[in-house]
């Protein structure tokens, strides 16, 4: 990681150290409390009109695939991702010249199963081929991982399924996401683990693990409470799950994480759709931002602004 020249919200010398050893900073307040939760009324009302959005809608589960990457047409949302309060911390992690490549809704509503410990390196895991792709270091395969900052729409408590986190964790992957998993919709929301209702969306998380006698240590873990308008920034290869919810009807969890990676990283190499959760997105509408710097590399498409939303511009070869 690299520490970049400093803008208003860079991070400190001490805040990048601590970023290497525990995988994650926060809470970090974004917005008020209130003007978060006016933000989120807004962008409630401009979800439901899908006539700029670059994906056609899901059913069940896969409904949550139609939802990725609305920052490319709801401007609030656009904002959020090049927010310098996000993009400044960001670079001072991964350098100055970034890309977001996706972003995605988590809400959490009553009866709702947690969900399950996992981490991401290429987020093959379910589509079953690498979202994402860092140079190789010395001829062997880069580690890999994304900055995922997840900022909190709502309230986050331990009631209505907050974060958990594993700090330190994030050097070492306990699964092997070549493997694959099988999708069973039955499996959503049925499943109990060590008496906890856990599971991964109609996945087992389990299927990937390299040692399949190996068992997350959730004395390790803490749950990461946070108000509306502030967000966590972890790496996506941190031991990170989420808590089921217990709580009211009206206490719903809603989250949106957004996803960095340096320019010279791949996104979706080779891949013209993508396939999870039942359902799957067809990428000929998609593109990366450019949320700071600049990209020499010409790996991706890269999204412009327009007058209605973002339009991308085919990938050269670079």
């Amino acid at each position: 990681m690299t520490v970049t020249q400093q803008t208003t919200f860079s991070l400190t010398e001490a805040e990048v150290e601590q970023f290497e050893r525990d995988g994650f900073l926060g809470p970090i307040k974004i917005y008020e409390v209130e003007e978060m939760e006016e933000r989120w009324k807004t962008v409630q009302r401009q979800l439901r009109d899908r006539s700029h959005a670059i994906y056609p809608v899901g059913s069940g589960k896969a409904s949550s695939i139609s939802n990725y990457d609305r920052h490319l047409d709801i401007d609030l949302l656009s904002e959020h991702i090049m927010k310098r309060e996000i993009v400044d911390r960001v670079a001072s992690l991964l350098g100055p010249d970034l890309l977001c490549w996706r972003s995605e809704f988590f809400p959490k509503y009553q009866g709702d199963e947690g969900t399950d410990w996992h981490q991401a390196a290429t987020f093959a895991h379910a589509s079953g081929t690498p979202q994402i792709v860092w140079p190789s270091e010395d001829g062997r395969p880069a580690f890999g991982g994304t900055v995922t900052v997840w900022t909190a729409f709502t309230h986050s408590t331990k009631e209505n399924g907050c974060l958990q986190l594993m700090p330190g964790t994030h050097k070492v992957m306990n699964y092997d996401e070549s493997k694959g998993m099988e999708y069973n919709a039955e499996a959503a929301n049925s499943q109990e683990k060590d008496g906890i209702k856990r599971g991964f969306f109609g996945y087992d998380y389990r299927q990937l693990q390299k040692d399949p006698n190996w068992k997350p240590d959730e004395s390790q873990a803490f749950p990461l409470v946070m108000k509306p308008g502030e967000c966590v920034i972890f790496w996506s290869t941190l031991m990170h799950a989420s808590l089921p919810h217990t709580g009211t009807k009206k206490d719903y969890r809603m989250g949106y994480a957004a996803r960095f990676v340096p320019t010279q990283v791949q996104v979706y190499p080779g891949t013209d759709e993508v396939s999870e959760y039942g359902g799957g997105i067809v990428l000929d509408k998609y593109g990366t931002v450019l949320v700071s710097g600049e990209d020499t590399y010409g790996h991706n498409r890269v999204a412009k602004e327009s007058q209605r939303g973002f339009q991308f511009t085919p990938h050269q070869q670079s």
